[in-house]
């Protein structure tokens, strides 16, 4: 369909070891010399022939192991694991797409779990007052479904554990959290089914998420990089305990109780008492209160509105920003220590291949030098992907009359993986004929493009306007004989614009630009709903009444406006800056997955919290018709019908009953629009001490997580806006910019030294190196 190239950093002998069935002794410094692949730290000079000891068989493991390294550099893994053949046949069948999308589905249905065990959420609604039983699965079904999970787990840290070999497995705090909870787990699933799965607390169920976090190295090292900010997160949230303290102090002051119960107001509602008071406050830093915790003060005397306006000014938009800026200052230096690790990994296992590839092939590694052939045959056996290998090869390709090549060389064939793919569009057909060479001119241009914008914006206008003249009309009185036609018309432009544009490229060149893609199946489909329409209603005409049909007109019409409205985001990659904004978009979702994913980690665990300290603790009353006092008494004394309650606003579907709506709830609490209501109801219905709940999601959600992804929404940005403010329109639809967190970070990255990778090679735990520094 397209074909893509890439637009435009000593000296060690190696004696791979193979650790195998004897790893105990030879973790200890005693290899067993007569396997193949087995050695001894070699003391000897650069030259010695004994430094790259080459047996029968041994070539292959010297390729299988460049190899490994290789997609282990490109995917920022450590080289630290077993390098004998058998274990680097395990490694790659384990970092297999196959085996890593296994993985990740027993994650997803572990932690999906939530959404079906009890309190089940499969029902329709979430509301109290209308929710039907849900459906709860039989005892032994979710159990039966995490046993399986749970073995999935128990079977990928068994892997885990043999490739590195026992030293490093004990200096892995990540894997033996690992073994924790997954022994945690099915000691909690015993016990679940011996209680014939009765019991009200499943302590497993906070442990999941941990099972999506040691699966991303990604995610540990921002989740690292989050523990080393909070103490500068301290200082500023202390800075702002003291804010809050110190006007809650002058409120209650200011707003004491009088002698005369009209002036009482504000007291009454916002500083009856201590709590009550700093609840108000923190409320109002959020602007959620804003300005209903001033009016009962502000009608009595306009200047108490200075107070307000000096709380809001100094903690909301002085003390929050530079809590937003600390946060994204201190995060970014962390992450960009975590990337710098991530750099390293790359280049450690780029320059452990060629130190391999040196003794692949040759008895005497005099030379720091491998072939050019051995480099192309290695480079046809990596994982990775088709349009970086072959912008790879090209380049070994033009070094094959040099026959050999430096670590130098070597290493700067893999700064292709940094570069940004460009796609070659196939060429035009060619044509004979006059008129088809025109018409080929003609709709390849790009102002043809603009055109059909054009036309989409025109359609577009037509059904706004149809819209806002039928906006008080029923479905009855309404007569689609206009805005029917007006469709036919238009998709039948669609279809024309599509099928010049085919003859003007080729299939293979239509197809090679993704709007083309994306506006030619919107076309089809409403060619699709239109013929529908013909072949059930017939031509339409003025006086119209078509009968009626499992589908009504009405709906199908929605439906062919909904997607010609959809396909006027065609113009998104014609104009620069939004096409800049929506790639963005589309990178952060791709590639800054962990940052959400920790995200939906701290969701999931709040929300098993929520259901556990408020589960039923909110039930409404049986009936929802006029509720006297004496029946408001009878129902419960903590209900109220105050205004921007939780109950006189109904809120009523969010509530912590089931996993579901407790998801949704937080989610509204982050939003922080009437955050107020939700804690003012768990506290009257529950305890004072529920305050602290909301307020802790609401500093990690709002405070820290939503800030610091829209930092790195702004760097994620930026990083694109300055690689591509030079280019045209067109050079943006050819370029597609390969964007990472190491990608982003990577001009303010310090590249390692040569003598911090001999010295990280000669650590290896599994090679036996003798390294020496070329002078």
């Amino acid at each position: 369909m397209e074909t893509d190239t890439l637009l435009a950093t000593g000296s060690i002998n190696v004696v791979p070891q193979d650790y195998g069935a004897n790893s105990g002794s030879a973790e200890h410094g005693h290899p067993d010399n007569g396997s193949p692949g087995f050695g001894t730290r070699s003391t000897n000079s650069v030259g010695d022939n004994e430094s790259c000891p080459v047996k029968g068989g041994d070539e292959a493991l010297y390729m299988q192991q460049a190899v490994v390294f290789i997609e282990d550099a490109i995917h920022y893994r450590s080289i630290n694991h077993r390098v004998d053949a058998s274990s680097l046949r395990l490694h790659r069948w384990y970092y297999s797409r196959l085996c890593q999308w296994g993985l990740g589905l027993a994650i997803a249905v572990v932690l999906l779990l939530a959404f079906v065990e009890q309190p089940s959420s499969l029902s329709t609604s979430s509301d109290p007052r209308y929710r039907l039983p849900p459906w709860e699965p039989p005892c032994g079904l979710t159990e039966g479904i995490e046993a399986l999970c749970l073995f999935v787990f128990t079977l990928d840290l068994a892997v885990k554990s043999y490739l590195i070999g026992w030293e490093e497995f004990r200096k892995s705090k990540w894997l033996m959290g690992y073994t924790v909870v997954i022994t945690a787990s099915i000691i909690d699933w015993m016990l679940s089914i011996s209680m014939e799965c009765d019991e009200k607390l499943r302590v497993r169920r906070l442990l999941r998420p941990f099972f999506l976090l040691q699966n991303s190295s990604l995610m540990k090292k921002t989740l690292k990089c989050i523990k080393r900010t909070l103490p500068e997160i301290a200082s500023v949230i202390l800075l702002l305990a003291l804010h809050l303290c110190l006007f809650t102090m002058i409120g209650m002051l200011l707003f004491a109780k009088t002698d005369e119960p009209e002036r009482n107001g504000e007291w009454g509602l916002y500083f009856r008492n201590l709590p009550q008071a700093i609840t108000s406050l923190l409320v109002l830093l959020t602007t959620a209160n804003n300005p209903d915790v001033m009016i009962p003060a502000y009608t009595l005397n306009r200047a108490y509105s200075i107070f307000f306006i000096t709380f809001s000014v100094f903690g909301t938009y002085f003390l929050m920003n530079l809590l937003t800026a600390i946060i994204y200052n201190q995060f970014r230096g962390y992450l960009m220590m975590s990337v710098q690790t991530s750099i390293l990994r790359r280049r450690l296992g780029i320059r452990a291949a060629f130190q391999v590839l040196r003794c692949q092939g040759t008895r005497a590694a005099v030379v720091e030098q491998v072939r050019v052939d051995t480099v192309l045959e290695v480079m046809y056996k990596v994982n990775m992907k088709s349009y970086y290998r072959a912008a790879i090869i090209k380049e070994v390709q033009q070094r094959a009359s040099d026959v050999h090549m430096d670590h130098k060389a070597f290493g700067t064939l893999f700064e292709q993986l940094d570069k940004d793919r460009v796609k070659e569009h196939p060429a035009p057909p060619q044509y004979n004929y006059t008129c088809l060479q025109k018409i080929q001119f003609i709709f390849s241009h790009y102002y043809t493009t603009l055109a059909g914008n054009a036309v989409a914006l025109a359609n577009v206008i037509c059904i706004c306007t149809i819209l806002v003249l039928n906006a008080e009309k029923s479905t009855a009185e309404r007569n689609d004989y206009y805005l029917e036609v007006i469709n036919c018309c238009f998709i039948f432009w669609y279809l024309l614009e599509m099928s010049l544009k085919l003859l003007a490229f080729g299939l293979k060149g239509y197809l090679s630009y993704r709007n083309n893609i994306f506006d030619g199946f919107l076309t089809i489909l409403l060619m699709v709903l239109q013929i529908t329409i013909l072949i059930n209603y017939s031509v339409p005409f003025s006086k119209w009444q078509p009968i009626s049909h499992a589908m009504s007109l009405w709906d199908m019409v929605r439906l062919i406006n909904l997607l010609i409205v959809f396909r006027f985001l065609r113009i998104i990659p014609d104009i620069k800056l939004m096409n800049l904004v929506a790639s963005t978009l589309l990178d952060l979702v791709k590639n800054l997955r962990a940052f959400a994913g920790i995200l939906v980690v701290v969701f999931y665990v709040f929300a098993v919290f929520g259901i556990w300290l408020f589960e039923g603790a909110i039930k409404p009353p049986t009936t929802m018709s006029i509720i006297s006092n004496s029946t408001i008494e009878n129902i419960t004394s903590n209900y109220t019908t105050t205004c921007g309650t939780y109950e006189q606003l109904e809120y009523w579907p969010n509530n912590f009953d089931d996993f579901a709506a407790a998801i949704i709830l937080l989610y509204n609490v982050m939003v922080v629009n009437n955050w107020q209501a939700f804690m003012d109801a768990y506290s009257r219905y529950t305890t004072e001490w529920a305050k602290v709940y909301f307020v802790c999601w609401w500093l990690t959600s709002s405070v820290m997580w939503v800030n610091l992804f829209v930092a790195l929404i702004l760097e994620n940005f930026i990083y694109k806006w300055d690689r591509s403010h030079s280019c045209s329109v067109t050079d943006m639809e050819k370029t597609r910019y390969e964007t990472s967190v190491q990608l982003m970070f990577k001009e303010h990255i310090e590249e390692p030294t040569e003598e911090e990778l001999l010295r990280q090679l000669q650590q290896h735990p599994h090679l036996r190196i003798h390294c020496t520094v070329d002078t």
